[in-house]
């Protein structure tokens, strides 16, 4: 299915009810999906005026990154598995399916506007971190060491020795192209941060320990819907193609390290991580918050490993490279603050 395939007819067949017209128009910028919202008319009073699909991208490299990593796999499958037994609040799935032959699927999600899309590139409010990471406890809390997660083959995330080596040898081959494009952006600390953990990246995989949950995989302000808590929630986490079973600070340090820019996250740091910590509480999982200090000193890197390899097997844009430029230096400059070679 494609965006022209969108019609009367077919919304009436994925609905389960008559819709009599339909209105089509793309939203945000898709790296790895095409997002579109769709407006419906229906007599029937259980349609909503309107609904989100995603569908695969229209980029043919951007369309093959998201099979060959089982991106459009791993979003329906969390939507239609996963999603009702954790809290973290995500939009309602009126309808999803994949494809296991053609790799083709499509997800028929709640609109949540009036909630507006956070940005990569600007960055947020120290206020808007704080509920983002809030409720990304939300996320973690209520599979917290749940060892029936390992029944579910399809997550990734994983530490195994071939995910480490797949990890290692993506890197080897992408770094290159990426400073052919990217250091430009970087000042020469970074470029000696990056330098020196492409040379510990198999260590530090390696190292990684620790209850484990389910993770967002990509958990940033792109991918995350902020709202006034009233016409629609205050956050609101989108864009499930990377759904894994790991160790859970990965998403806390990638959403602050690139989510507020560096001069306001070296203030709240501390802060950010204590906000997490008190939410995960709430949510019936006590931790110790020293201990969740250094995993999140060591995670910093996360960003770093996602800049360097995103970047390079999507399509290119002007928006994008300014969004993997903001976060390649801001996860790098997150790990010199951090002294985070130091934790490895």
């Amino acid at each position: 299915m494609g965006p022209d395939d969108i019609n009367a007819d077919q919304m009436s067949e994925l609905m389960g009810a008559e819709i009599t017209a339909v209105t089509t128009g793309r939203i945000g910028d898709g790296l790895v999906g095409l997002n579109l919202r769709v407006g419906l008319e229906s007599a029937d009073p259980s349609v909503p005026a309107s609904v989100v699909i995603k569908l695969p991208s229209l980029d043919e490299t951007s369309r093959a990154t998201g099979m060959a990593l089982r991106n459009y796999e791993r979003e329906v499958k969390f939507y239609l598995g996963v999603a009702e037994t954790v809290d973290i609040r995500v939009p309602h799935c009126h309808h999803g399916a994949w494809n296991e032959t053609s790799g083709d699927f499509i997800l028929v999600l709640e609109d949540m506007a009036p909630a507006e899309q956070g940005d990569q590139v600007t960055g947020c409010t120290p206020e808007m971190a704080i509920a983002a990471v809030e409720e990304l406890a939300k996320l973690h809390a209520p599979r917290w060491d749940d060892p029936t997660l390992d029944e579910l083959d399809w997550l990734g995330g994983r530490t195994t020795p071939e995910d480490i080596a797949g990890v290692v040898g993506l890197w080897a081959m992408f770094a290159p192209s990426f400073l052919e494009t990217y250091s430009r952006h970087l000042d020469a600390p970074q470029l000696d941060m990056l330098g020196a953990f492409g040379e510990r990246i198999e260590e530090w995989m390696s190292a990684r320990s620790g209850p484990k949950s389910i993770t967002h995989g990509d958990y940033r302000l792109d991918n995350l819907l902020f709202g006034d808590g009233a016409s629609a929630p205050s956050v609101t986490a989108v864009d499930w193609q990377t759904p894994g079973h790991g160790a859970p600070i990965v998403d806390l340090a990638y959403f602050c390290g690139a989510g507020l820019v560096p001069e306001e996250r070296r203030i709240h740091d501390h802060a950010l991580v204590g906000s997490y910590v008190s939410a995960l509480g709430t949510g019936g999982v006590d931790v110790d918050e020293a201990w969740v200090w250094e995993q999140y000193r060591r995670e910093t890197f996360a960003g770093v490993v996602m800049a360097v390899i995103a970047s390079q097997v999507v399509g290119e844009s002007e928006r994008s490279e300014a969004m993997f430029a903001a976060m390649a230096t801001r996860h790098l400059q997150h790990a010199i603050d951090l002294d985070s070679l130091a934790v490895i």
